[in-house]
């Protein structure tokens, strides 16, 4: 049996292994993704995005599993609790950002009838853009494209949410396939 290649962002953790094997590239249409992304996204801002991997049943917990209508009516209440919850990037910028981006989430659902519609609506054809990458220093922090999402994100009220987090998203969402070339899960 031939040993998998896979990008050598991922290593040899089990959890970046795991992602990088099931998730990672791999085209999302389902608007609870979408936004549990654009939360764990904006909690990076700054960190490793491993940390944060490793939190992820706790954001899980903590944001309603990932339900932007419960998320969007989150009080002060709630932000404290969150704040201390230590299993989550204690932040209350990052925190604050996530309960306005559901607001934001929700109204682009309202227009494009889901946020999946709206997003894919950026690509040409509605096709994944895909990157033809010899190794993982190659794929750059950000492109036109995320440069323009995040700029219309931005202008819609979404915070935590710049060209390079825009570009991340979009990699861990499969809008963008970055595999390098040898990964056996370029596709």
């Amino acid at each position: 049996m031939k040993k998998q290649q896979r990008c050598e962002w991922c290593g040899s953790d089990p959890v970046y292994v795991k992602y990088h094997d099931e998730e990672w590239g791999k085209p999302v249409y389902d608007d609870r993704i979408m936004f549990e992304f654009l939360i764990l996204e904006g909690a990076q801002a700054g960190l490793s995005w491993i940390t944060i991997l490793k939190r992820r049943e706790n954001y899980r917990k903590a944001f309603a599993n990932f339900d932007p209508k419960k998320v969007a009516m989150f009080t002060e209440q709630d932000v404290e609790r969150l704040m201390s919850d230590a299993g989550l990037i204690r932040n209350r910028l990052k925190i604050n950002a996530a309960i306005s981006n559901a607001q934001a989430f929700l109204a682009v659902q309202k227009e494009f009838g889901s946020f999946c519609n709206f997003l894919w609506g950026f690509l040409p054809k509605g096709k994944p853009v895909v990157g033809h990458w010899r190794s993982c220093s190659d794929i750059p922090p950000t492109t036109e494209l995320s440069d323009r999402i995040a700029k219309e994100m931005k202008r819609r009220g979404f915070k935590f949410f710049g060209s390079t987090i825009c570009y991340a998203h979009l990699q861990a969402t499969g809008l963008v396939n970055d595999h390098i070339k040898t990964c056996s899960f370029k596709k």
